[in-house]
């Protein structure tokens, strides 16, 4: 059982790779996180536009908390609005580099666009 920190979050000591591998293994998820990464944070009503995704908003919500519960991303609450970050720190303690491997890869080794 996943200890989770407040409710949405799992604690940093219970992030396992397999997990965050394959939250980050699909385009539409990875494409959130590389720009969350870029922006810092955003709301998460603007994150669907920044990232350039064409999904509905269900699926985008459920992509939402396939990467919460993987440990990946971060939500709190501000107002009316829930903001989106990227747990660095907490990816980078526990799989060092891994995080600036899987922001450093080209687009044509990721496979979310076409190499000529």
């Amino acid at each position: 059982m996943t200890v989770m920190v407040d409710g949405l979050h799992p604690a940093a000591s219970e992030l396992r790779l397999v997990k965050v591998l394959a939250a980050l293994a699909d385009p539409a998820r990875l494409a959130m996180v590389r720009t969350l990464a870029r922006n810092g944070e955003s709301p998460c009503t603007q994150l669907q536009d920044a990232a350039g995704l064409t999904i509905g908003k269900s699926t985008f919500s459920h992509h939402q908390k396939v990467l919460r519960e993987a440990g990946v991303i971060q939500a709190r609450i501000q107002g009316q609005q829930r903001i989106l970050t990227v747990r660095r720190d907490d990816l980078d303690a526990c799989f060092p580099g891994l995080f600036e491997v899987v922001l450093d890869a080209p687009e044509k080794l990721i496979g979310t666009k076409r190499s000529d």
